[in-house]
């Protein structure tokens, strides 16, 4: 299939994907690039490191306007912003370099299986606890480490940051609001690393497509965030989690 081919029938089921995808980030802090690359790479065939340009540069539009909304409506905590800034950009950076010159697919296995181990905690942790509100004790390790696998993986900032910072028992919202405004200082970065490094080729009816989508909904998951109970968002980011790092073990080991 030619990505290169504009027209509404192609379009449409990219902006589809954007749409739903920025929904589910938006509202959980998560799963834009995990869905977004899975479709890229796995389904169309696009190289990793073409798809994860392509990921960054649509997330630089969608997270400006999805940080501007968790701004809006109280969900961005500053001191936690602060926190993640620095580490994210130099983690992604770090990332994006690293994808571009040499194959870093082999840890991949490793970490989605530890996601897959937080999910199902933050699961347990819903079902058999209340979420008690704490400040959070590990935060800059957090995005260094999310900053490089969301490069170098094409989505992993939202399932590191967000997931981590939950279980250390920081407000939801707040967890989202901020991990999404923090997202498009890393998104910008990382874009500009990956076009450094890669050069500004086939800007793909994909990205197009996703870019409409996403954009579209951006401002649909700060009011979800804010609205929706600590309970359900444990349960909602842990079934995620779970859901996408599994298929992402399974990918890698069956195709």
């Amino acid at each position: 299939m030619d990505l290169t081919l504009a027209g509404a029938d192609t379009l449409l089921p990219f902006i589809l994907v954007g749409f739903a995808a920025q929904i589910v980030d938006g509202a959980l802090g998560m799963a834009f690039g995990i869905i977004c690359n899975t479709l890229l790479v796995a389904v169309m065939g696009m190289a990793p490191a073409r798809a994860s340009a392509n990921i960054h540069i649509v997330e630089t539009f969608t997270t400006a306007v999805s940080g501007i909304s968790h701004m809006l409506h109280g969900n961005v905590d500053r001191r936690l912003f602060l926190r993640l800034l620095i580490p994210g950009l130099i983690g992604g950076v770090s990332g994006a370099y690293l994808l571009s010159n040499i194959d870093a697919s082999a840890v991949k296995p490793f970490v989605l299986g530890y996601l897959v181990l937080v999910g199902l905690y933050l699961l347990i942790r819903a079902a058999t606890l209340r979420h008690r509100q704490a400040k959070p004790r590990v935060v800059e390790p957090l995005g260094l480490i999310g900053g490089f696998l969301d490069a170098a993986g094409g989505g992993g900032w939202g399932p590191v940051v967000t997931s981590n910072l939950l279980v250390q028992g920081v407000e939801p919202r707040r967890v989202v609001g901020t991990v999404n405004a923090v997202e498009f200082f890393l998104t910008a970065a990382v874009s500009a690393t990956f076009i450094l490094e890669l050069g500004v080729r086939d800007f793909a009816t994909a990205t197009i497509g996703l870019l409409i989508g996403g954009v579209a909904a951006a401002p649909l998951g700060a009011v979800m965030a804010k609205r929706i109970p600590v309970r359900v968002m444990l349960v909602l980011v842990g079934i995620v989690l779970t859901l996408t790092s599994a298929y992402g073990i399974l990918h890698t080991f069956l195709f």
